[in-house]
């Protein structure tokens, strides 16, 4: 049995203008809006994970207001000051793609050009400012001991955490020589030594009896981290199998280890899709400064890359609220 296909009788394609578009969207755009809802449903199930992964280990989970605490030339206790200001800028970008899309509709084209080079500022600004996250929590900000049982030792005075420098006494004391390319005959990269030692940590705890300990555990009526007393915290650093500074995927100062891998695997996918979007910006712009939209007497591809961008702000509004806010 053969299928019966309706052509219109002008013989043209049903959607160059023989029959009735769909939602009188052009082929472009309705695909651009395919490649969304199927990239919506895969950041859905990244941040569902996240969530389920969270409620499992909530009691162990790293306070976002204690991790992200700083501002580039300006360390100090600023939580969630420059996360903030990275969103404002991502939306604000969203702004500046509207009025760049609004002015291709009234073939306005050196303002299609102001507006589309705002929206890529924007989204160098964001992506460098990511970068600079990644490497300030990679880096570390306190220092931390991990137990043979696998728990985080976070370390306070007066109830308030400090860093492994303020109170460990000495340096490295670690027999082992850090491979680097030029001791080795055979060079592979070696693991990077911490400041400290564990033995250190000890015996500068033992001597300085201000010092607590901060569990990784939470209490969840305060909010805050369970510090331990001092023979408890003992007994626990007793037990110290090394010294951790910064997070990884294998190691977490913060606290537990998953949420560096879902830190690193969705704030990291969301920005390849921000830095995706700035490349076709910069083609379309550079279109545009070419006069190419001009010539076919429409900004149709302003409006399309319109759409996706401002999808990528969506969804960063989402992985903004389940790892920064809530």
């Amino acid at each position: 049995m053969e299928a019966n296909i309706a052509i219109p009788s002008d013989g043209k394609n049903t959607w160059d203008g023989g029959g009735v578009r769909p939602f009188g969207a052009s082929y472009g755009k309705m695909m651009m809006w395919f490649f969304i809802v199927s990239d919506a449903l895969t950041f859905s199930g990244f941040l569902a994970a996240y969530g389920l992964t969270r409620f499992k280990f909530i009691d162990s989970w790293p306070i976002a207001d204690e991790v992200f605490t700083h501002i580039p030339f300006i360390h100090g206790e600023f939580p969630m000051y420059y996360v903030a200001f990275m969103t404002f800028v991502l939306i604000f970008s969203s702004v500046t793609m509207v009025l760049a899309v609004d002015a291709g509709h009234k073939m306005q084209k050196n303002k299609v050009a102001w507006y589309m080079f705002a929206t890529i500022i924007g989204g160098l600004i964001f992506v460098g400012s990511q970068a600079w996250e990644w490497n300030t929590f990679i880096k570390g900000s306190y220092g931390a001991v991990k137990t043979t049982d696998g728990k985080i030792l976070q370390f306070a005075r007066d109830g308030k955490q400090i860093a492994l420098s303020d109170f460990v006494v000495g340096n490295r004391m670690d027999s082992r020589v850090e491979h680097t390319r030029k001791n080795g005959l055979w060079w592979n990269s070696g693991e990077t030594l911490p400041q400290y030692s564990v033995a250190q940590v000890t015996a500068s705890y033992k001597a300085d009896p201000t010092i607590q300990i901060r569990s990784e555990q939470i209490n969840l009526d305060k909010k805050k981290k369970i510090i331990l007393s001092r023979e408890k915290g003992l007994a626990e650093l007793t037990k110290g199998k090394m010294v951790v500074e910064g997070a990884n995927l294998k190691v977490n100062e913060y606290g537990n280890t998953i949420f560096a891998d879902f830190f690193f695997f969705i704030t990291g996918f969301h920005g390849f899709h921000v830095f995706s979007g700035i490349l076709i910006n910069i083609i379309i712009f550079f279109n545009v400064i070419l006069g190419t939209y001009e010539k076919r007497g429409h900004y149709e591809m302003v409006e399309k890359v319109g759409l996706y961008w401002h999808f990528v702000d969506l969804v960063w509004v989402f992985v903004f609220t389940f790892f920064y806010l809530v």
